[in-house]
């Protein structure tokens, strides 16, 4: 391959690199604390029963509100908790990764595919060499 080819496929390739480069870049560096759920969307703890059990002393949370157990002191005093008083916020960062680890292995092949396509060309190993006749022996 005549090494003006050689340079223009390289530097193709390369170009060609940036884009799952950029791509996988940016969704590794994304923040993982921003899939909390809002603090102004908390939910009540009836809500969040499928995905969280808080217990105090080995006994749940709701079970201790319903009866009374549970007071907030402070220097107005004490009053008595109610389950409208407890809200929760969830970390949804296991759902989100499970759900980018397909993409990210597909950035990942198709960059290193890219690096090995880049290696090969701008060292000439993909150089069209024509087919020899076998030598008679």
């Amino acid at each position: 391959m005549p090494p003006r080819l050689r340079v223009f496929y390289s530097l193709l390739t390369g170009a060609m690199l940036l884009i799952p480069a950029v791509a996988l870049y940016s969704e590794l560096s994304k923040r993982s604390d921003m899939w909390w759920t809002p603090a102004t969307n908390q939910l009540p703890l009836a809500e969040s029963r499928d995905r969280v059990e808080i217990s105090v002393r080995g006994r749940p949370l709701a079970t201790l509100l319903e009866q009374g157990h549970l007071a907030l002191t402070d220097s107005a005093g004490s009053r008595v908790l109610g389950a409208q008083d407890i809200a929760v916020r969830l970390n949804n960062w296991d759902r989100v990764r499970f759900q980018r680890l397909p993409l990210l292995l597909t950035y990942a092949a198709v960059l290193g595919a890219g690096l090995i396509a880049l290696v090969l060309v701008a060292t000439g190993r993909l150089a069209y060499r024509e087919e020899r006749e076998p030598v008679a022996g």
